[in-house]
């Protein structure tokens, strides 16, 4: 297992100029023959956050979680911006391989660095989120502090979890198309039941609390929450760090076996 996750490190630092560039094409490709070309990079997660602001805070009347605190539509920001990135993630970011057959089976490039293409070019579109999040962040009255320094640890953290998880099932979703669309139709039920839209610590059923203590998606939306909003570090939440740990150490071993054992058959199934 060691020697698998040596050669993905190796694989991934020697093409590491071309999985820059490529990435960089991903984006221009995707902005390709629009007017408002990279525009659409924000148009889309503005129109998803206003249409949910309307819903709760106007609709619902779901207000702040502190009344005394920042507006809600920072609460809001701080959990939904992370999840644009995990939402694309789980959707593309699963079966790379069918996205980059040509990188496969013409080029013979390395599997890991395809799903690290697509990591990488869905973690730019998030840093351009994060800037757009920290001006609504300073829009709001709220000043430079010192838990703002964690939003680059979780971005790394949050970069090495999920290009992971797109190693993992890229390679999966190659071989079996039906764990590509039971991935994709999971989409839904993890952006609802994660805790995107609503405090997770005020759940009071014990067992959904641990399950959600090793929900990735509900660490890494808490996190950001708490470096924007909460001012709290995410590491004083013990219970949830450690689900997050242990799945990240799950999903590190569960990659390496599977890599090992289907590096090969993929360009064959391809």
């Amino acid at each position: 297992m060691l020697n698998t996750l040596a050669t993905i490190f190796k694989d991934n630092w020697e093409w590491r100029k071309q999985i820059g560039r490529l990435a960089m094409f991903e984006l221009v490709k995707k902005s390709r023959g629009a007017v408002l070309s990279w525009a659409w990079f924000f148009i889309k997660p503005a129109i998803y956050i206003f249409c949910f602001w309307f819903a709760l805070a106007l609709g619902l009347r779901v207000g702040s979680p502190d009344p005394s605190g920042p507006p809600y539509l920072l609460w809001l920001c701080a959990g939904i911006i992370p999840w644009f990135f995990m939402q694309d993630m789980l959707n593309a970011g699963v079966d790379v391989m069918h996205r980059y057959p040509y990188l496969v089976n013409k080029i013979k490039f390395p599997l890991s660095g395809i799903s690290s293409i697509f990591t990488l070019a869905t973690m730019i579109v998030q840093l351009m989120l994060m800037v757009a999040l920290f001006v609504i962040y300073f829009a709001c009255g709220m000043g430079f502090d010192v838990y703002l320094l964690q939003v680059p640890v979780l971005l790394a953290l949050m970069f090495m979890f999920w290009d992971a998880v797109s190693i993992l099932c890229s390679q999966l979703s190659a071989i079996s198309k039906d764990f590509a669309n039971l991935i994709h139709a999971m989409g839904t039920p993890f952006f609802w039941l994660s805790g995107v839209l609503f405090p997770v610590q005020d759940i009071d059923v014990g067992w959904i609390q641990t399950i959600l203590d090793f929900n990735p998606i509900t660490f890494f939306v808490t996190a950001f929450r708490n470096a924007f909003y909460d001012k709290t570090w995410f590491w004083e939440d013990t219970p949830m760090c450690v689900g997050f740990l242990v799945a990240f150490a799950v999903t590190v071993v569960v990659m390496a076996i599977i890599y090992r054992k289907f590096n090969e058959e993929v360009a064959d199934v391809l």
